[in-house]
């Protein structure tokens, strides 16, 4: 078996990557995936000093396909076309590699240096920046994020049928898109609604109390 200097980190996590697409992240061996390098187990140890560390090194690299994926799908795009492919991209790296993204997503995860998923982040609110300004794109990001894990955790578990997260889709990305892109429009009236109803109901309280009273 070769020496550790024979490898390094990124064969490892390349060879990780593929193991974890076959047996998920409750079967990864680092055992196994020494085997499958020709390396003694020890020889793991050298780049990830436990099996937490090597799950925290999937994790950043699920963040950074995903960003890759998102950067090809944005690029040259205008505002609105660039969320919808991006979109489409998100979906389809989710389901093409599913037990990646779960690493990702887990909140079981070991800490890990947030690097990569901050850049993610960062890059997905620059994009929904152009569409919802810069005061509402952290907030408009994280409904737009919320829409499609909650798609792809449908389909992944067949709650609604095959069709029906797909088809729904759609229809969620047009009532974002109407959000975002309406400044002080659906939210802000449905907020002014609101306020108005509160105050009315206190005008009534008021009128009701004071008949009382006489």
């Amino acid at each position: 078996m070769p020496y550790p200097s024979k490898t390094d980190r990124q064969t490892i996590l390349s060879a990780a990557v593929k193991q974890l697409a076959h047996v998920g992240i409750r079967d990864l061996s680092l055992r196994n995936l020494a085997a499958s390098l020709d390396l003694a187990p020890n020889a793991i140890y050298r780049y990830f000093s436990d099996r937490a560390a090597l799950e925290a090194a999937l994790a950043s690299e699920a963040a950074r396909q995903m960003e890759l994926a998102l950067r090809r799908a944005a690029d040259g795009r205008e505002p609105v076309t660039a969320i919808r492919e991006m979109s489409s991209a998100y979906i389809k790296f989710a389901k093409d590699n599913r037990h990646l993204y779960d690493v990702m997503m887990s909140p079981h995860v070991p800490k890990h240096d947030a690097t990569l998923h901050q850049s993610l982040w960062t890059f997905t609110v620059e994009q929904v920046k152009r569409i919802a300004g810069s005061d509402r794109a952290a907030q408009a990001s994280v409904a737009l994020w919320a829409l499609l894990h909650g798609a792809v955790a449908l389909e992944a578990a067949e709650v609604l049928g095959e069709s029906k997260p797909a088809s729904g889709l759609g229809f969620g990305l047009d009532a974002w898109f109407m959000a975002v892109s309406t400044r002080g429009g659906p939210i802000a009236a449905l907020q002014t609604k609101t306020t108005k109803m509160t105050a009315s109901k206190k005008v009534s309280a008021r009128e009701s109390s004071s008949r009382r009273g006489t």
